[in-house]
């Protein structure tokens, strides 16, 4: 894993719906491995379960400064991204590609990364998630374009 740009004092919030345990329970072993205090919000097994019930507590430790930065996983990416959403200080990006991970840091300045574990190779998904906290937010014009996301 490449070096973060976000602060490790606080941890890396995650959480997912049963279709992204297997994802989840995979990618907290990496960012221990680098160093990362992990907070997982769950689910914490493959029974069927409700992803906003793990997006929400994600999304509120990032959006109230408890936690560095966040990842959400499941089916589709769409039902935590759009949860997470919700919350005034969240800019979360659904990504399917390291590309869309990278970009969603450089001119979004997302601080939640969705992943949709139905759609892409788990090795997809970890090399997003190095990608992504290893970005940084580019500013410049972005800056002015991403004062204007929150209502």
């Amino acid at each position: 894993m490449q070096t973060t740009v976000f602060d490790q004092q606080l941890p890396l919030a995650i959480g997912c719906d049963h279709a992204g345990f297997q994802y989840k329970t995979r990618i907290i072993e990496i960012l221990k491995d680098a160093g990362w205090q992990v907070e997982d919000k769950g689910t914490y097994d493959e029974e069927s379960t409700d992803y906003p019930d793990y997006a929400h507590p994600v999304a509120s430790m990032v959006e109230e400064g408890k936690a560095a930065v966040g990842i959400l996983i499941c089916g589709s990416g769409n039902g935590v991204c759009m949860s997470a959403n919700k919350h005034q200080g969240i800019r979360a990006a659904l990504c399917w590609n390291e590309e869309l991970s990278s970009l969603a840091r450089l001119h979004n300045n997302a601080n939640v990364l969705c992943i949709p574990a139905r759609f892409i190779e788990l090795a997809t998904a970890e090399q997003m998630v190095d990608v992504f906290l290893s970005t940084a937010f580019e500013g410049g014009r972005h800056e002015r374009r991403v004062d204007k996301i929150s209502c």
